[in-house]
């Protein structure tokens, strides 16, 4: 996801009260709904974005076209911060009256929401509609779960290093050929210019950091089935772990600015004009283009560990599902794919850099946007994914991968200690799900 990413959570309690419950019929035991009503009104939960304006526009005419379509039913759209997700989808998974129709959600918390019971199978209706067949693998994948269908991707995203041009020409420098180069020009920068970040990084930035370790040929975690067991404390991973813990300092970004920071405050940080690097996705793009460095910035693939290579970036992406628990089931696939259509797709690309994950969509948007390059490149190099289990969500809720970057970067433990710590956590939540 964007997480968002594509996308990382940071999981904070947030309290329902407040919330207008609205009609609901009568729920079964296991949660879904008795009635299929074909009017009223339907509730979608949508992301916040960094820059939402453009994405709340390109929603409400996708909203206007199903009203349209749909005479007697109304949609009322509501915008969630991604970091307080976890515990607002799980209260609405348990208390169906206050739950919306519809919600977007990250790919990594696929396999953790059916898990839960709170998705609807929509492998029937997906299979019937004729645009998804122009859906790439593995945007299809992020949304199945034992061979069903639960929900429709809604864009795919990558990171790459977004830098700034005008530093780079003023300092004499070059974009990064490699991990190792990237270290070395992020600390030149932050002692020519101190009071930018050489490159902003953030201790809570989980899908920021993972390429240093998959470049380093580490891995989150190795499976067998539905088994994981936790890899972050292999040598290859710790080698990776160790370059990007070693941004965090006063020679580029300080641990005590920097250890809280997640993905979106990174890029915010370069945007306003405060880094001379980042590492941002396609999804970034509105956000920088809004901001102070637009018209003097660059992005290419964040490069490996050898001259050349690519390193490996998460495959994130959201989608959008429909509530085991909706009364409006019928209305809500409909719904969904106005929402995640070829149409709506197309025009997020053009007002937020969202990759479509429509194949020919997104060859068309490639066409009209260069600005893509570097990202499609990255996703033609290889991408990697979180381990496809249940236990993803705690950990990723628990903020066990945040943890251990922030007590390696503040000196609370050594690589090796809180790399073993993190495995544990880790291999703790895997256990229930194999």
């Amino acid at each position: 996801m964007k997480l968002p990413a594509p996308v990382t959570a940071t999981a904070a309690v947030l309290l329902l009260a407040g919330l207008t419950a609205t009609a609901c019929a009568p729920q079964t035991s296991n949660g879904k709904a008795a009635t299929d009503e074909k009017s009223g009104t339907l509730r979608v939960w949508l992301f916040q974005e960094v820059s939402n304006k453009p994405k709340e526009k390109v929603v409400e005419e996708a909203v206007a076209a199903f009203e349209k379509r749909n005479a007697g039913a109304k949609v009322e759209v509501e915008y969630i911060p991604v970091e307080t997700r976890a515990q607002r989808v799980k209260a609405a998974f348990n208390d169906p009256k206050s739950a919306p129709d519809l919600i977007e959600y990250g790919n990594t918390d696929t396999a953790g929401y059916v898990k839960d019971g709170g998705l609807a199978d929509i492998s029937a209706e997906f299979a019937a509609w004729d645009e998804a067949k122009d859906t790439d693998a593995t945007a299809r994948q992020s949304a199945t779960v034992g061979g069903k269908v639960y929900g429709a991707p809604f864009f795919v995203g990558v990171r790459a290093l977004y830098y700034r041009t005008d530093v780079f020409r003023e300092l004499g420098l070059t974009a990064p050929k490699t991990q190792a180069e990237l270290v070395e020009t992020a600390k030149k920068i932050r002692k020519a210019r101190p009071e930018l970040y050489g490159i902003a990084v953030g201790g809570a930035y989980t899908y920021g950091a993972m390429p240093f370790v998959w470049a380093a040929g580490g891995e989150l975690a190795t499976g067998r089935g539905d088994s994981y067991k936790a890899a972050v404390n292999s040598p290859e991973a710790l080698k990776g772990i160790t370059t990007y813990t070693s941004l965090f300092g006063d020679d580029n970004c300080p641990a005590a600015k920097c250890a809280q920071m997640g993905g979106n405050a990174t890029v915010t940080a370069f945007a306003s004009g405060k880094a001379g690097m980042a590492i941002g996705g396609d999804f970034s793009h509105a956000a920088v283009e809004a901001g102070t460095v637009k018209g003097k910035y660059a992005v290419v693939p964040l490069p490996g560990t050898t001259p050349g290579s690519i390193a490996p970036a998460f495959a994130g992406g959201n989608n959008i599902g429909v509530l085991k628990s909706s009364s409006h089931r019928t209305l809500a696939v409909d719904l969904l794919k106005s929402l995640t259509g070829k149409e709506t797709q197309g025009r997020l690309f053009d007002a937020m850099g969202f990759l479509p994950t429509y194949t020919d969509t997104r060859a068309a948007a490639a066409r009209r946007q260069p600005f893509v390059k570097p990202f499609t490149d990255t996703l033609a190099a290889g991408t990697k994914f979180v381990p496809a289990s249940p236990g993803w969500g705690q950990i990723d809720a628990s903020l066990v991968l945040p943890t251990m970057f922030q007590e390696i970067v503040s000196g609370r433990k050594d690589v090796k200690a809180a790399a073993d710590d993190a495995a544990k956590k880790m291999d703790a939540a895997f256990a229930p799900a194999g």
